[in-house]
């Protein structure tokens, strides 16, 4: 009832504050039975909502496009004998790097490291083929610690409080209390490649090679290639050196409201995640004329907890266990990692800047508007990942896709995403989606003897000549072919 209505209808209003008196008196008496009734009329209202919600959204599908899409799925599922002899080459390079960096004895900073795995493959939606691997070494930081931002909270300036005689203080700048990301990342490139120098793979085919560092990239990247030269890449490897913020600290404030989790994943989850440490990567700000703190800044890293979030997805805690009901969302994700790859690929200057964290971002902000494990229905998979693609573009359209953890960082502003690539990604999203996701699709068999060519091509008075010509062609190679048969036959 608005502002005016009370004003008009003083003693209704009255009249309906006895009759709230008075229910209020009942629900004391009885609070159980009526809050457990009122609930379970309000979740049956929530879950016919959302049938009828997902039946609409279902009907507006054509049946080949829902084809398309579960069938592309299946085929983005990783070969387990790909998986295994995969795993077991990264894991070997793994324990052996590990076993090396402590006992080394010229950095002893990075003695007390050890591994943290993150990435698509440990979280299950990595697609086609294991040839990717992310991996965060870890390596404490001092107890206290002083964190000064650097824009809305995703990169940072990281300096003592007091001076130390631990080995991080190799790190540390001419002022005293600075710790240097760079040299931090130097460091951990020369380690790297002097490992290499005595390490074997267990397939002697193959060997590991270091790449060139890329511009603003926290990982040292590393290949594995056949012992043949100029082979080429069967496996990546990311390795990113992480400095472990001790979890007395806590996140930094700009972050300590954290994201909208507690409908999906509830207060208890939201309270687990709060209580994991803050880790930091060794990654440079982007742009020009930066000043000195952004040349030594360190981004914040939310690897452990996205696994955290995408392994325990469900809001009933039971969702996708051995014998509990299965959702679609972890494939939803797996469908939009292919869409992004492929349009990057199609348009690889257009969309350079595009890549899947934007498609894991909007995931996440997905799953905490449609938290049900009911809208994520097994069956309604075309339904859930359209809707996805949909808020991508939607997301795309407005230039703003805040960072999950840190909204006030909108991956898609201008300064980080140009304007003119964000207009290209809209409309091929927009194509994709009134196409028909032409590219999910397998491509059509195509005849070795009958090359698909274009349609002018085709009807070109050219191609008209050469196609008649082909039949005559045809034509007397088959009598040629009877003539012989006819000589044969006739001298036996």
């Amino acid at each position: 009832m608005g502002r005016e209505d009370e004003e008009m209808n003083p003693r209704e209003d009255s009249l309906s504050e006895v009759v709230q008196r008075k229910e209020d008196a009942v629900g004391k008496l009885n609070p159980p039975r009526l809050s457990a009734a009122k609930q379970r009329q309000k979740v049956q209202q929530q879950r016919c909502e959302e049938r009828s919600m997902g039946a609409e959204d279902s009907a507006s599908i054509s049946p080949d496009l829902t084809n398309w899409i579960k069938l592309n799925v299946e085929k983005l599922k990783i070969r387990k004998k790909e998986q295994s002899w995969a795993a077991e080459v990264v894991n070997d390079f793994r324990e052996n790097l590990l076993k090396f960096l402590r006992k080394n004895t010229d950095q002893p900073f990075f003695q007390s490291a050890d591994f943290l795995t993150t990435g698509s493959y440990f979280e299950k939606v990595k697609i086609h083929t294991p040839d990717e691997f992310d991996m965060m070494l870890k390596v404490q930081a001092p107890s206290r610690l002083n964190l000064k931002a650097l824009d809305g909270g995703l990169f940072y300036r990281i300096d003592l409080i007091r001076s130390t005689r631990t080995p991080i203080q190799a790190f540390v700048l001419e002022n005293g209390n600075t710790l240097s990301s760079s040299q931090v990342l130097s460091e951990m490139y020369r380690l790297v490649r002097k490992f290499l120098k005595s390490y074997q793979v267990p397939d002697k085919r193959c060997r590991w090679e270091v790449n060139r560092k890329r511009p603003n990239s926290p990982a040292v990247t590393l290949s594995l290639c056949r012992t043949e030269n100029d082979s080429d890449e069967l496996i990546s490897v990311d390795l990113v050196p992480a400095l472990e913020v001790h979890p007395s600290q806590g996140w930094p404030p700009t972050l300590r409201n954290g994201p909208d989790v507690e409908k999906w994943l509830g207060k208890k989850v939201w309270k687990e995640i709060k209580s994991l440490p803050c880790f930091f990567v060794p990654k440079r700000m982007k742009g020009r004329n930066l000043g000195e703190d952004a040349k030594e800044s360190w981004r914040i890293s939310f690897s452990h907890i996205e696994k955290k979030i995408i392994t325990c997805h469900g809001n009933t805690k039971t969702c996708c266990e051995t014998h509990a009901t299965k959702c679609c969302r972890k494939k939803c994700l797996m469908l939009l990692k292919s869409l992004i790859e492929g349009l990057k690929l199609r348009f690889p200057k257009e969309l350079d800047d595009l890549c899947s964290y934007h498609g894991k971002t909007t995931f996440l902000h997905t799953l905490s508007i449609r938290y049900s494990d009911s809208m994520w229905a097994h069956q309604q998979l075309p339904t859930c990942f359209l809707h996805l693609l949909k808020d991508l573009q939607d997301h795309a359209q407005k230039r703003e896709l805040p960072h999950f953890f840190v909204p006030e960082c909108n991956l898609f502003s201008s300064a980080v995403f140009p304007r003119k690539a964000l207009a290209f990604l809209v409309n091929a999203l927009e194509e994709q989606r009134r196409e028909g996701l032409p590219l999910l699709k397998p491509p059509a068999p195509v005849s070795p003897l009958r090359p698909v060519k274009s349609s002018e091509h085709l009807c070109s008075p050219q191609s008209i000549q050469q196609t008649a010509l082909q039949c005559v062609n045809h034509k007397v190679l088959l009598c040629a072919v009877l003539c012989v048969l006819c000589a044969v036959i006739f001298f036996l």
